[in-house]
């Protein structure tokens, strides 16, 4: 990426910017390919979600990611280039396509501002492929027209566009500058108003008729069957509820209930450009690398909340004392480890698991940190990762080619890796669970368990049961 001495803010006019493009039109007739123009400007408080949700168009891809509890999002709509992928390649397969993205990037303003500068936008399926009809692709990368971001107190909006050999400057300037303005001076009751499809033209939902999909009790005991029969040790097997509401649903308000309910989880919300969103609340971060150190951990083992601080207190250390869930939160540390390795990594780890306290559920929970080797990419450990025995099984492969058949659903983007990538190599990846796929009035939500030698079908059913009712909850609030 070229990163150019210059900020429009300190040279702001429409005549500075055409003369701009101008360079950047010469660079792409330089060799005939091109280039993404990434322009970065500090602007004045904004909330990510808001923005978004203002100027919401179901016919648009988006991207929306969100830790409440530490004052981060990042949001992004429109798509300026997109690449798909399938198959077992398809993380190199964006790798690359980022690589060269980024070799043909110029980028002007406050690029080292925090979200600074050009991001991809990513979301990889449970599986290597899909099936024919599925919502989204086995991989979608895109860089979207608009971004903004806050971290604490810093709100960084982006504009990025795309300047071929023979682009019109005219046209280009004008669509830049109207952007410049949206940000530094944002309405969101007037965006609403020109165009976007507000949230308040569609239902809260006061009530869902559920549908059951699939048969989650015979799921356990084909998963309990290869288990004694030597094939698999743990399996993860989800359910999944289709949740009809008596009028559109808007995906973005279903978020901000999640948002407000589960502030201390990633929220999210990713769009396909047809009318359906995957929206969700994870506790689960899949991997991280920022300056160079990665950042991963092993969740798993579960057991819900007390009503009240002794309740709770006991439930938690059950919880520990379980030899039940330590074997399966072992199952996914030990994976983590053994995957990370052969990249060069030597994960650091305590020695037993703490709690994780969520408002509905709390697990046994490892933080995992390794310093990245030079040359490795994020995507290469997310590679390896993905699924984690916490949402597939170990041994990995063995388990995963038995879910579809057990469930009997397709998981789509359910279980997947859901996040974004910045242009110095970091970026962050959270596990598409706690999740629901949304398509005019109906949401089809899932939950999922770990099943282990010992594990019993109805104590897993309640299992999913509490996590269901916690989703159902935040939907309707």
């Amino acid at each position: 990426m070229t990163i150019l001495p210059i900020h429009p803010a300190e040279n702001a006019s429409p005549e500075a910017l055409v003369a701009f493009l101008r360079q950047c039109r010469e660079a792409a007739r330089s060799d005939g390919q091109a280039r993404l123009v990434s322009i970065s400007l500090k602007v004045g408080a904004l909330d990510p979600l808001a923005v978004l949700e203002a100027i919401f168009e179901a016919g648009e891809l988006h991207f929306y990611a969100e830790r409440p509890n530490i004052q981060t999002a990042i949001a992004g709509a429109e798509a300026v280039l997109t690449h798909e992928a399938e198959g077992p390649e398809r993380f190199a397969s964006v790798r690359r396509f980022i690589d060269d993205t980024l070799a043909r990037t110029i980028a002007v303003g406050d690029v080292d501002a925090p979200f600074g500068g050009p991001h991809f936008f990513t979301a990889f399926g449970f599986l290597d492929n899909v099936e024919p009809g599925e919502a989204f692709p086995a991989a979608r990368v895109f860089v979207p027209r608009w971004q903004v971001a806050r971290a604490g107190d810093v709100t960084t909006a982006v504009a990025n566009l795309l300047v071929a050999p023979d682009a019109d400057l005219a046209s280009l300037a004008e669509r830049v500058w109207r952007a410049h303005g949206k940000f530094h001076h944002f309405d969101y009751g007037t965006q609403a108003a020109g165009g976007g499809s507000s949230a308040n033209d569609t239902a809260k939902p006061g009530v869902f008729h559920t549908t059951e999909v699939g048969d989650f009790r015979a799921a356990v005991a084909g998963g309990l069957a290869a288990i004694a029969g030597g094939a698999v040790k743990k399996i993860v097997l989800a359910r999944a509820q289709d949740m009809r509401a008596d009028a559109p649903l808007h995906p973005l308000t279903l978020l901000n209930g999640l948002r407000e309910r589960f502030p201390e989880c990633y929220s999210f919300s990713v769009a396909n450009g047809r009318g359906h969103s995957f929206i969700g609340a994870s506790p689960e971060r899949l991997v991280r690398v920022s300056k160079g150190v990665l950042e991963t951990e092993a969740l798993a083992g579960s057991a819900r909340r007390g009503t009240g601080a002794s309740e709770d207190a006991a439930l938690g250390a059950a919880l520990i004392a379980s030899e039940k869930d330590q074997r399966e939160h072992r199952h996914v540390l030990d994976s983590i480890v053994r995957r990370l390795e052969p990249l060069g990594l030597a994960p650091q780890f305590s020695a037993k698991p703490g709690l994780r306290k969520l408002a509905n559920v709390q697990h046994l929970h490892t933080p995992v940190t390794a310093t990245m080797p030079e040359g490795v990419h994020l995507l290469d450990a997310l590679a390896r990762l993905h699924p984690t025995p916490a949402v597939g099984g170990s041994p990995r492969e063995e388990a995963v080619a038995r879910i579809r058949d057990l469930e009997g659903f397709p998981r789509g983007l359910y279980a997947g890796a859901i996040g974004w990538l910045n242009a110095r190599g970091g970026g962050e990846f959270m596990v598409g669970i706690r999740s629901a796929l949304v398509e005019g009035a109906t949401a089809r939500v899932y939950a999922g368990a770990g099943i282990v030698a010992g594990s019993d079908a109805e104590r897993e059913f309640a299992e999913t049961e509490l996590k269901f009712r916690a989703m159902r909850e935040a939907l309707l609030a």
